[in-house]
């Protein structure tokens, strides 16, 4: 009998082979760089893009790529970072950034309110990093670790602040570079990633973050919780809306 760990492994694996051909996410001769911040969803990405590259169907190469702040604790293992690649033959590379917080508690409540949060500036320097890197490695995509939840509370956060139904696309064709973002992991659930990372013994990150639990997308989760309380099927109809709305493939 397959072990439980097997049996999981089998299930992502398919969901993300379902994604990849959905989206077309993956061709021929792609050079994909992952963004490997340590956590348990793109440790799982690499892994799954590592171990799919090997049987080159399509054929692609990987590389990985973690971006640290300076400013800002929140740390991975570099070491552990380093064995996994290796263990999947993915190079790494490791880019150190900073972005600066105005914390002037002096400024008028109104203009603090239309600064930027920290966790909104911490994702654009790190994606920034990411892009130049890409580039300079002649890599044509960048996949990012962003599962089924992330994409459905997103949907959530655009309706409550931006007036609008969207979410991060598991393809986004860019307009002003030679660059896609993919998102394989889009049809798996955060849950079933947390229970294959035990069970595989992902080693957790040093999180230490300041302004971890400050952020919209946090009381989203918990919105989204209720949801779910109120109808199980919440995740299923959602999603079926962003099908129905081609709201999962953009150029942008």
């Amino acid at each position: 009998m397959r072990s439980e760990l097997e049996k999981l492994e089998k299930q992502l694996r398919e969901r993300f082979v379902k994604a990849f051909v959905t989206y077309h996410l993956l061709e021929d001769g792609d050079h994909v760089l992952v963004g490997l911040s340590g956590g348990k969803d793109s440790l799982l990405l690499l892994e799954m893009l590592g171990k799919r590259a090997k049987i080159s169907h399509p054929n692609f190469k990987v590389e990985a790529a973690h971006v640290r702040m300076e400013n800002i604790q929140y740390e991975s293992d570099t070491s552990y970072l380093e064995t996994f690649c290796k263990s999947l033959d993915v190079p790494l590379h490791i880019v150190t950034t900073r972005f600066e917080v105005n914390n002037d508690q002096s400024m008028p409540h109104q203009n603090r309110r239309k600064q930027k949060q920290p966790c909104f500036l911490c994702s654009w320097n790190r994606r920034k990093q990411l892009f130049n890197l890409a580039q300079q490695l002649g890599c044509n995509k960048i996949a990012l670790g962003h599962h089924q939840d992330d994409l459905l509370h997103t949907v959530l956060l655009n309706l409550t602040y931006q007036s609008r139904f969207a979410t991060m696309p598991a393809l986004l064709q860019m307009k002003k570079m030679p660059l896609s973002i993919i998102r394989p992991l889009c049809l798996i659930a955060e849950s079933d990633i947390m229970h294959y990372a035990e069970l595989r013994g992902y080693k957790k990150q040093q999180k230490l973050c300041p302004y971890e639990h400050e952020s919209h997308r946090t009381n989203m989760r918990k919105i989204y919780e209720q949801l779910e309380l109120l109808n199980p099927e919440v995740r299923y109809s959602l999603w079926g809306a962003l099908e129905r709305e081609g709201k999962l493939t953009e150029i942008g």
